[in-house]
């Protein structure tokens, strides 16, 4: 099995919901269980299904992140070395040629992406145009409205 690259903050997220998930949500649906059963009659008992549905999404939710966790390969950005091209963990500052808008991105992990936070998956194809490339580059993009021209101003590894 291959390795997943996750930034040193990826980890220590996903290690904090696994030790949440584990030791609040797991105990406490076992007890949500254990009243449901005590209701009764389990065939008409709605709490009971749902309680048991939570427990099989937490404990898939729990494999999902061990299984993440024992491929992952923990990249800490503020360690790189990258001459200042444009890597995994790096911090880009793009302009977009057309309009001049700017923006400012990290590239992390599937896991761990957020548009929202500034953070965008290595798969994705802003990230993947970028890769390899140092400030003052055009990193073309296509988009679904045609292809769009992003030149990097500055890369950081924070």
């Amino acid at each position: 099995m291959s390795t997943i690259p996750v930034t040193k903050r990826g980890a220590e997220k996903l290690q904090t919901e696994l030790h949440h998930l584990k030791h609040v949500e797991r105990p406490a649906v076992v007890v949500a269980i254990a009243e449901a059963r005590a209701q009764g009659d389990l065939s008409e008992n709605a709490e009971y299904e749902a309680a048991k549905d939570k427990q099989g999404f937490i404990e898939g939710r729990i494999q999902e992140i061990e299984g993440t966790m024992s491929v992952a390969q923990v990249i800490d950005p503020a360690d790189l070395d990258a001459d200042g091209r444009v890597v995994f963990g790096a911090t880009v500052s793009l302009e977009e040629e057309e309009s001049g808008d700017t923006v400012t991105y990290q590239i992390v992990g599937d896991d761990e992406a957020d548009l929202k936070q500034g953070l965008i998956s290595i798969s994705s194809p802003i990230a993947r145009s970028m890769i390899g490339k140092v400030v003052g580059d055009i990193a073309a993009v296509q988009a679904p409205g045609g292809v769009r021209n992003y030149e990097i101003m500055d890369v950081r590894y924070i």
